[in-house]
């Protein structure tokens, strides 16, 4: 019964993550007749395309403030109300600069919410069940890209204004965790330390661990008092140093691996390999496909094999992809079915390691007094490289060439290869006041 419970509240906040996915990927489809309906110049299109990325660097930047101000659970409330409106505004919008406007919103919603939701997790899960839960964050990303991948192939039959269709039908799911954020508890960790409210956290505790939760709270408490019970430690702090390098490190690495250049793109990086329009959207549904499946293979296995042996593999698996996508446009004439191929285990490797790892490993390494700041900063570093990636990867491509681009993508894995083999630590089966003891200095 108690692990249902936590299973639930877990499912649910993770909903966010389905919104957060969902609200990246559904711009994919709808971009070239927003394009045509406003009769956008290029410049204008690719504000179109950036915008919701610039709301997410917002976001993600401010995620900490209402995390620990006003608690995650209202914080929750505040992003399921930015993505219904997002989602309304940019169907029904009459207007360029109204639609920009709500796109921002949107964006603003997936910042926040890549912070709020992993911290909300990692403080309510078991140790030994945290990754996995934590991951249900991750899987209802890539189950948000696929829906909406989905969703933009079948709206998408439906005439010129399908666009507002596919844009507005993000209401509906929003307006759904809305409603079920009502039936979760506020986060025990965070009624301690920021509400010293010990009753309300007890009762929270127990439901989560009846075994331990007695020694559960006296381990929150006992990690409350070594940072002298200060709520308002600064984050650059040199004794958290090391939990700072490795959240922006470990951030940096997930977007130069190229992710959100594919992601966002993925229907051009096909067409520039040969293949026609509609075999490119069916070819993008594929990958939504592969993502989702390794993403869930990947959450039910990271607590047994740990955060680090996955990044291993999953380095290796990258470097390997992407040398041969580079290879296959490097060759005069790219078989289109080979790059997707290639793509795809791309793909795989990617959620059975960067994508299912990230929130989990920055959720878990900072200290429970600085938890959320090290989150945004984690989610803050991770936004800006994807607005950057996602800017410069049209002009790169077509002044580089694929072959270049993805080469440069590869070598940046080998990199991180080096990293984890030299610096990553492992956090599986600890608790959070142990893994936070551990790498603070």
């Amino acid at each position: 019964m108690t692990k249902n419970t936590v299973i639930a509240w877990s499912f649910v906040v993770a909903l966010g993550g389905f919104l957060f996915g969902f609200d990246t990927a559904v711009i994919s489809g709808a971009e070239k007749s927003v394009q045509l309906h406003w009769n956008l110049s290029e410049i204008q299109h690719g504000v179109t395309m950036a915008i919701a990325l610039v709301g997410t660097v917002v976001g993600a930047l401010m995620g900490a403030y209402p995390s620990d101000r006003f608690g995650r659970k209202r914080t929750l409330f505040v992003i399921a109300a930015l993505y219904f409106f997002s989602a309304l505004g940019t169907a029904l919008a009459q207007d360029w600069s109204l639609f920009i406007l709500f796109r921002f919103l949107g964006g603003i919603g997936v910042g926040v919410s890549s912070v709020t939701a992993p911290i909300y997790i990692s403080e309510i899960s078991p140790a030994d069940k945290r990754g996995r839960l934590v991951g249900l964050f991750q899987f209802n990303v890539v189950l948000g890209i696929l829906v909406s991948y989905l969703s933009n192939y079948l709206i998408g039959q439906g005439g010129e204004n399908s666009w507002r269709w596919m844009l507005g039908v993000q209401a509906l799911p929003a307006a759904l965790f809305y409603l079920l954020i009502h039936y979760v508890p506020e986060s025990p960790r965070w009624l301690l330390l920021y509400r010293k409210n010990r009753e309300s956290a007890l009762a929270v505790l127990k439901k989560i661990n009846p075994l331990n939760y007695h020694e559960e709270l006296e381990s929150i408490l006992a990690s409350a008092n070594t940072a002298n019970g200060n709520s308002q430690a600064s984050l650059f702090n040199k004794k958290y140093r090391f939990p700072v390098f490795l959240a922006i490190t470990f951030a940096v690495f997930n977007q130069v691996s190229g992710i959100n250049a594919i992601i966002y793109y993925a229907p051009r990086v096909f067409e520039m390999a040969g293949l026609g329009a509609q075999s490119s959207l069916l070819s993008t549904v594929g990958i939504g496909v592969v993502n989702f499946t390794f993403t869930l293979i990947a959450i039910n296995v990271i607590d047994k094999v740990g955060r680090r042996k996955l990044m291993l593999i999953g380095s290796v698996g990258l470097i390997a992809a992407l040398a041969l996508v580079s290879h296959s446009f490097y060759s005069e004439n790219p078989n289109g079915l080979a790059v997707t191929v290639y793509l795809m285990i791309y793909i795989a490797f990617f959620a059975f390691s960067q994508g299912a790892v990230i929130w989990v490993f920055i959720s878990e390494i900072f200290p429970n007094e600085v938890r959320a700041k090290g989150q945004t900063l984690g989610s803050l570093t991770h936004w800006v490289m994807a607005a950057v990636i996602t800017f410069f990867f049209p002009m790169l491509s077509e002044w580089a060439g694929g072959g270049t681009t993805f080469l440069v993508f590869a070598l940046c894995m080998v990199l991180q290869l080096l990293f984890v083999i030299r610096l990553m630590p492992e956090t599986k089966g600890k608790s959070l006041e142990q893994i936070g003891g551990n790498l603070i200095h």
